[in-house]
């Protein structure tokens, strides 16, 4: 079976829910949002290698913070799941139940994005002053931690402050999870170094589970992070990536952002696919073999 006929109970931009008792199955369809749309069409393996890289952070960090995941291993997955191996293998990961923190916690290691903007307009990036004279992919004195918060589908995220933050989940969760962030932040973009890539920005997102503040969701993979190629980064100029990027250019030049999102030429789809296979390769240092049935 290729499908899954059972009605997730409940669906993210990218990620559909099941629940499975005391877990969850969290599957990663190859849908793919930008600008906060959803596209109307799909990018071929991008859901395996979404859930790949994160299970392969997760298991990295784990001495660093306590994360969900439980497994990838459909062998694993609850007996009521078992007919439908074929689609969740490789895309889905059995995750323990948390209470989401609903913070979207950004980490800004390089100047892009909407940062550049603010920063052109008047020199903060999220309302933190920054030194004069840094332009496009700039290298930031210190990463940034900016939160947002976490939007309905359909809905944008809003660049909060940390006192914002603060006031929203408390002074005790928020520091914990700016400490978080910028800890897991630096230590990937340390170890992504090796490996020729530069981590130019990231998203986080916690849960609290039996007590304690854990990762959850995602980790750093082409749809939450901005990946740059280390050889070929030249500050003054938008970088070449391995992430959505090419996908989010190509909207900005052929689409006005009214009505419904317009489809992806087969060049975007195809391309962008090959992008997210090759950050997995190179981030994990394994060839990407497929592990599901097309």
């Amino acid at each position: 079976m290729t499908t899954m006929e059972r009605r997730p109970d409940s669906r993210g931009k990218v990620r559909d829910i099941y629940d499975a008792g005391d877990n969850l199955l969290m599957v990663a369809s190859d849908r793919i949002s930008a600008f906060d749309y959803i596209l109307p069409d799909e990018i071929p393996y991008k859901g395996e290698v979404l859930n790949r890289i994160s299970a392969f952070w997760f298991n990295k960090f784990a001495d660093l913070v306590p994360n969900h995941m439980v497994t990838i291993d459909s062998a694993d997955f609850p007996a009521e799941f078992a007919d439908y191996g074929d689609y969740l293998s490789g895309r889905t990961m059995l995750v323990k139940k948390a209470e989401p923190i609903m913070i979207e916690c950004i980490v800004r290691g390089y100047l892009t994005g909407s940062g550049k903007k603010t920063y052109d307009a008047d020199g903060t990036v999220c309302g933190i002053k920054l030194p004069e004279g840094l332009t496009e992919a700039s290298k930031l004195p210190e990463p940034l931690f900016t939160p947002s918060t976490k939007a309905a589908i359909g809905d944008h995220d809003e660049n909060i402050s940390y006192e914002r933050c603060v006031e929203l989940v408390g002074e005790e969760i928020a520091s914990q999870i700016r400490d978080l962030s910028l800890t897991i932040y630096k230590a990937a973009a340390e170890y992504a170094a090796t490996r020729g890539i530069i981590i130019a920005d990231t998203k986080f997102e916690f849960g609290v589970i039996d007590g304690k503040v854990t990762l959850i969701d995602e980790c750093l993979t082409p749809d939450s992070s901005r990946f740059w190629p280390a050889d070929s980064y030249e500050e003054g100029k938008v970088q070449p990536s391995y992430d959505k990027q090419y996908v989010r250019d190509w909207l900005k030049a052929n689409w006005d952002f009214t009505g419904d999102a317009p489809q992806l030429p087969a060049e975007v789809i195809e391309g962008t696919s090959a992008r997210y296979r090759e950050a997995y390769e190179i981030i994990t240092g394994e060839a990407f073999v497929p592990m599901k049935n097309e």
